[in-house]
């Protein structure tokens, strides 16, 4: 039987908002903490990433935050990132009635910042280094806050806010409520916890930590001029794929790229509106489009079933990352790569991450001709491939893998043949192509030079198996 946000206590006006945003049954993580919120009580959350956490701590703190004095806001959200702060902010902003919800972070001006604060602000959301900065400016004190959300609260320790939280927290009224949600509860999530809640509820929803050992994990070393060519190649052999870059720029001009190489892809990022996040993350789910780009931040809302590859198209910050960025494929007992392109001065860093994470006797290396059988690696998962077995990237060396000598049919009962040796079977590889290639109706249409003729006959053997994929992939009911 369902859950309504209603017998958990939400006020109708506010019921009214999600309602109509079509969020009208609410998440596991919300289920369990939003009553204990609107009643008060200290929460210790841990939750995925794309669990709804956002509305777990928004709706407690938009029904109890009242109207604030000039600079004195009541409720405090921290976040470790400015896209993530800016999401938060835009979510709670689609329901919070009259109160006045706002965003401090560092890039940009003063100016329109103070203002906000000048006039007044009941909920503010807030990068630790800029709240500092405004304090210290005389811009706005904490004493009035009686509500404060640490969220991502690892990830903020990872980046070494942890400091400026705690002085930020020290700020605050000593009868506030304090919230913390968190990926995971490592040491310095529960040093927060025994420092500054009282009698927290622990609430855990999900497993804990993806376990990115059930994946193969491959990489190539490549020149920055190469990475688009070898991430194409890539996609082609495999998908649906997610990519991850660092920056929101990055993932557009790589868009951009990938659409030259005839690759339907979509980027998400804190850059785009909540409409366009939905339909990107909906044309990947239907397999209307092969890779979704995505940053760090705007990819914690993503849970897509079916993911078949993950590309580090650029390195992780550091170790937790990698394993959140790899935990979106091999999920459900389904089989995935994991493949990472490496410029030649980051594989010192790359094989130092590989160590820390335990995987680095397993990490193949992929040279970039081997990339169009890159599907047949699924099927040599937990198998041993001596001939290219890496312990680390620094090794060098042209390694013939013996993934060519199967038959990349063999990845999935269902799919059609992707390279069959046979190429001149194409009246029936074309149907299939045209039907599914819907996103690049217009690059399907030009004239293909001679150059690009194998290229292209790769791409359209491999089109049958989009239909196949979708079967896979489950849209997800996106809260957050």
């Amino acid at each position: 039987m369902s859950t309504k946000f209603s017998e958990l206590g939400v006020p109708e006006w506010v019921t009214s908002a999600l309602s109509r945003k079509g969020i009208t049954e609410p998440f596991e993580i919300q289920k369990r903490t939003i009553r204990e919120g609107l009643e008060g009580k200290d929460i210790c959350g841990r939750a995925p990433t794309g669990s709804g956490k956002t509305l777990a701590f928004g709706i407690p703190l938009v029904v109890k935050t009242k109207a604030s004095k000039p600079r004195e806001p009541q409720s405090l959200i921290l976040a470790p990132t400015r896209e993530l702060a800016e999401q938060i902010c835009k979510e709670l902003r689609s329901f919070s009635g009259k109160r006045k919800v706002f965003v401090v972070y560092g890039g940009v001006g003063y100016g329109p910042q103070r203002k906000a604060l000048a006039n007044g602000v009941d909920i503010l959301v807030a990068c630790p280094g800029r709240l500092e900065d405004l304090i210290e400016q005389k811009e706005l004190k904490l004493a009035a806050v009686e509500q404060v959300v640490i969220d991502e609260a690892d990830r903020m320790a990872d980046m070494g806010f942890m400091p400026a939280v705690k002085r930020i927290l020290d700020q605050t009224s000593d009868d506030r409520q304090t919230i913390l949600f968190s990926a995971t509860l490592d040491r310095d999530v529960e040093q927060l916890k025994k420092r500054y809640q009282r009698d927290p509820v622990l609430r855990e929803v999900g497993e804990k930590t993806p376990d990115i050992k059930k994946a193969i994990h491959t990489y190539s070393v490549a020149a920055k001029s190469e990475k688009s060519r070898i991430a194409s190649d890539a996609v082609k052999a495999l998908w649906p794929a997610i990519i991850f870059c660092r920056t929101r720029h990055g993932s557009d001009r790589l868009v951009k790229q990938l659409k030259r190489y005839d690759i339907g892809a979509e980027s998400i990022h804190g850059g785009k509106s909540q409409n366009q996040r939905q339909r990107a993350l909906r044309y990947f789910s239907k397999g209307k489009v092969q890779a979704l780009v995505a940053t760090d931040v705007a990819a914690r809302g993503i849970h897509v079933d079916g993911v078949e590859l993950v590309i580090h198209y650029d390195l992780p910050e550091d170790h937790k990352a990698y394993i959140h960025r790899s935990g979106r494929t091999a999920r459900a007992g389904n089989k995935g790569i994991v493949f990472s392109i490496i410029q030649p001065d980051q594989k010192r860093a790359a094989t130092k991450m590989q160590t820390r994470l335990g995987i680095s006797d397993s990490v193949r290396k992929i040279e970039p001709v081997e990339l169009t059988e890159l599907n047949s690696f699924v099927e040599t998962i937990h198998k041993p491939l001596p001939e290219t077995k890496q312990k680390s990237p620094n090794k060098s060396g042209t390694h013939k893998t013996s993934a060519k000598k199967k038959s990349p049919n063999n990845h999935n009962k269902q799919r059609p043949k992707k390279h069959s040796k046979n190429s001149n079977n194409k009246p029936k590889a074309k149907k299939s192509s045209q039907k599914s290639r819907k996103p690049n109706k217009k690059n399907s249409q030009r004239p293909q030079s001679s150059s690009n003729k194998k290229r292209s006959q790769q791409k359209t053997n491999g089109a049958p198996n989009r239909k196949a994929r979708r079967a896979h992939l489950q849209p997800a009911n996106r809260s957050k």
